[in-house]
């Protein structure tokens, strides 16, 4: 508890996580109805260093609405529609089956072409091929898996998005990027003193972040691509909890440079900022609607932390949340049409509340869960909670019937971040 008020008085340093190691992704909960895929190896991907298939059948069991069929067995391994055995598959369940075939090109790059085919009717339901270099293959697995996903269920799949989450490693802390499924881990920045509150760009170029390397929190934004980073809000006082504007010109912070903890609107290439609220000793936790007209946030204005929603012009704010003492880190889904927050119920849990109907439904079981954040397609809410003492990442479905657990080797890993899709 004395963690969280620190965090809330927005003094708090984040404990984080572990060096280099890439995370493991387990699936602790499914849907309530699997759908079931076959999928052969595709032909010729036993040579690479990354073969595709694998990749594509750990995506989809991933998302725990997927039953994947292994085809590897047949004989002949299928590698074209027209060699596949429909009655043999079938028979093992499944409903559609995926294959394909690996071709080298000229210039050592890769044609990946695949299909899938609805094994009932034989239609075939996708048949796409992609040009990839081999330090490439990776990211064609997760966009094939986007694919089917979204021909299977209707909705854009996110494999091929990015997360990012702050380590902590003994005294050392690194703001690392890495693949939705924990897989190559890069440090974007290191340091022996916090970092905190890592957020993303839309177009997934840049980061903001929080770094207390001058002894002060002191918000910095920083281009992925080049390493460039400079300093965004560097006032008296406190300069905390970024946001950005959807168009990237713009970051909501976290004040205390003319009394308590009021939001601002800084120019991102930094300059003189904007007060935004004008009531409350505690104004943090800024994010901005996927359209831009309006800031939700955590405030104190009512005597207890609560959500509210106010103009990005300025103006009278809306409060959204009424049930309980406790309402904090707000964040609204891609749609514009879910928040998700965490709320003080037999702990601090992950919630989320249908904008329409304000309807709340508690989503996940642990009690110490902390900065709640989508994915690209709005699925999932990556979150922080804690395990043996230690600060590890789970994610849970919008509708609380999927649940993962990522598991790294060693340290704290917390404050995470959902990036958009890599184009």
């Amino acid at each position: 508890m004395l963690e969280r008020i620190l965090k809330w008085m927005a003094v708090s340093l984040v404990a984080a996580a572990a060096a280099h190691a890439d995370m493991t992704i387990e699936v602790v909960g499914v849907g309530a109805n699997q759908y079931p895929i076959a999928i052969a190896p595709f032909q010729s991907e036993q040579g690479q260093q990354q073969p595709v298939t694998p990749i594509v059948g750990d995506d989809l069991a991933r998302s725990g609405l997927f039953k994947v069929i292994g085809a590897g067995d047949l004989a002949p391994v299928p590698y074209a529609p027209e060699q596949l055995n429909h009655a043999a598959l079938s028979g093992r369940g499944a409903q559609t089956a995926l294959i394909g075939r690996v071709e080298p090109a000229a210039d050592g790059s890769f044609s990946v072409k695949f299909w899938l085919v609805d094994l009932a009717s034989r239609q075939v339901l996708l048949a796409h091929e992609k040009l990839a270099k081999p330090a490439q293959m990776r990211r064609v697995a997760h966009q094939i898996a986007d694919m089917v996903y979204e021909k299977i269920t209707g909705e854009p799949g996110a494999f091929s998005s990015r997360i990012a989450y702050v380590l902590k490693q003994g005294k050392r802390y690194q703001l690392q990027v890495a693949d939705a499924d924990g897989y190559g881990a890069q440090t974007v920045v290191a340091s022996n003193e916090p970092i905190m509150s890592p957020k993303w760009s839309r177009d997934g170029g840049r980061l903001a972040y929080v770094s207390f390397e001058d002894k002060k929190p002191i918000v910095y934004a920083q281009e992925l691509s080049s390493g460039r980073r400079w300093r965004v809000a560097a006032f008296k006082g406190s300069n905390s909890a970024p946001a950005w504007s959807p168009d990237g010109s713009t970051l909501a912070v976290t004040l205390t440079r003319e009394g308590g903890s009021q939001l601002f609107l800084v120019p991102v290439q930094g300059g003189t900022p904007r007060r935004l609220t004008q009531t409350g000793e505690i104004n943090t936790e800024p994010f901005f609607t996927p359209d831009g007209s309006s800031i939700l946030f955590t405030s104190d204005r009512g005597g207890t932390p609560q959500v509210y929603r106010m103009p990005v012009s300025g103006g009278q704010a809306e409060r959204l949340t009424f049930s309980g003492s406790y309402n904090a880190s707000p964040k609204i889904s891609p749609d514009g049409k879910t928040l998700t927050f965490i709320t003080q119920s037999g702990g601090f849990r992950v919630a989320v509340m249908d904008l329409a109907s304000r309807q709340v439904q508690v989503l996940t079981d642990t009690s110490a869960d902390d900065s709640p954040s989508f994915s690209p397609n709005g699925r999932m809410i990556l979150y922080e909670t804690e395990q043996g003492g230690r600060g590890v990442l789970h994610a849970v479905s919008r509708d609380g019937r999927v649940k993962q657990r990522l598991k790294v080797q060693a340290g704290d890993v917390r404050q995470p971040a959902w990036g958009p899709m890599v184009r």
